[in-house]
């Protein structure tokens, strides 16, 4: 482990010192006694216990490749094109208010089937992954009381489902997710979300600085921020309650894409200090994609 540590993008034969090394690092990796999931339990009980210590949790989820195209490899599926070869992490990360990471709690790792010839994929659903993610964050509100549990994604995740799911589970842990979808609101008087929550007057703004990345230099954002309270349909003859958040940046520069998110949470919000703070949160979120 200390020799494909230190040399993380190594082929094994790479990392290790010597041939009898090399050799018993493919006997290991040949057990089939030996599982991921065993490996990862001991670092799983250790970030409980420090995220025990926090008053706020940050559950990141996120999905990932794990891109082997080109090598002779069983087991491996279909990427986001068939000819890719590889399988696919869903992990969830702990991260405090401040940004320090705590550990990873939970994750899921699948390879896909092949497309049939009917154009359909068999195998399992993969959206429950962002459902089966909430329950999981759920189970360990519950055993933190001391601490709350914020569950975040990013678009994937704005599933009725994973909403519908909380609210069923009486919602131990706070959810907030980007929107995907500008839905219909169910009053019948044609209302989108987006319009619906942007009607009227901000509750105020919130100033920050984006930070660099490829071809964008780093730069201050201001946002204008709206927030409601509307009712959606749970997909199952009913509705649920939730607050949709929209941070809208206004004076971008000439020729730059404005930043806006749309954002919805179990969470009330009635305040401008209430609004920063959530948006403070998804910018965790957020700022994953912008790590070098």
């Amino acid at each position: 482990m200390e020799r494909l540590a230190a040399k993380p993008t190594a082929s094994i034969p790479e990392a290790c010192d010597t041939w009898s090394e090399t050799c018993a690092a493919y006997r290991f990796l040949r057990n089939s006694d030996v599982t991921w999931e065993s490996i990862l339990a001991p670092h799983w009980a250790r970030t409980q216990e420090r995220m025990r210590e926090q008053k706020v949790v940050l559950c990141i989820q996120d999905t990932t490749e794990l891109d082997f195209n080109g090598q002779e490899i069983a087991g491996l599926g279909p990427l986001n094109y068939e000819a890719r070869r590889g399988m696919y992490l869903h992990p969830t990360l702990a991260v405090t208010t401040e940004r320090e990471p705590l550990g990873v709690l939970d994750a899921w790792m699948w390879a896909r089937e092949k497309r049939g010839d009917d154009g359909v994929r068999p195998g399992q659903k993969e959206s429950l992954r962002w459902v089966e993610g909430y329950e999981r964050v759920a189970e360990m509100a519950a055993e933190m009381p001391g601490t709350r549990l914020v569950y975040l994604a990013d678009r994937e995740a704005d599933m009725v489902d994973m909403m519908r799911r909380a609210h069923e589970l009486h919602t131990p842990a706070d959810w907030l997710v980007r929107a995907k979808h500008d839905r219909c609101l169910p009053a019948g008087d044609g209302a989108k979300l987006w319009d619906t929550t942007t009607a009227g007057v901000p509750i105020g703004e919130i100033e920050f600085m984006l930070g660099a990345r490829e071809n964008r230099k780093a730069r201050s954002v201001r946002q204008q921020l709206w927030a409601r309270e509307v009712e959606i349909s749970d997909g199952k003859h009913a509705r649920l309650t939730v607050t949709c958040l929209i941070a809208r940046e206004v004076g971008a520069p000439a020729g730059t894409k404005p930043v806006e998110w749309r954002l919805l949470t179990n969470r009330a919000v009635e305040t401008r200090e209430q609004a920063v703070e959530l948006i403070d949160w998804y910018r965790a979120r957020w700022e994953i994609e912008s790590l070098p």
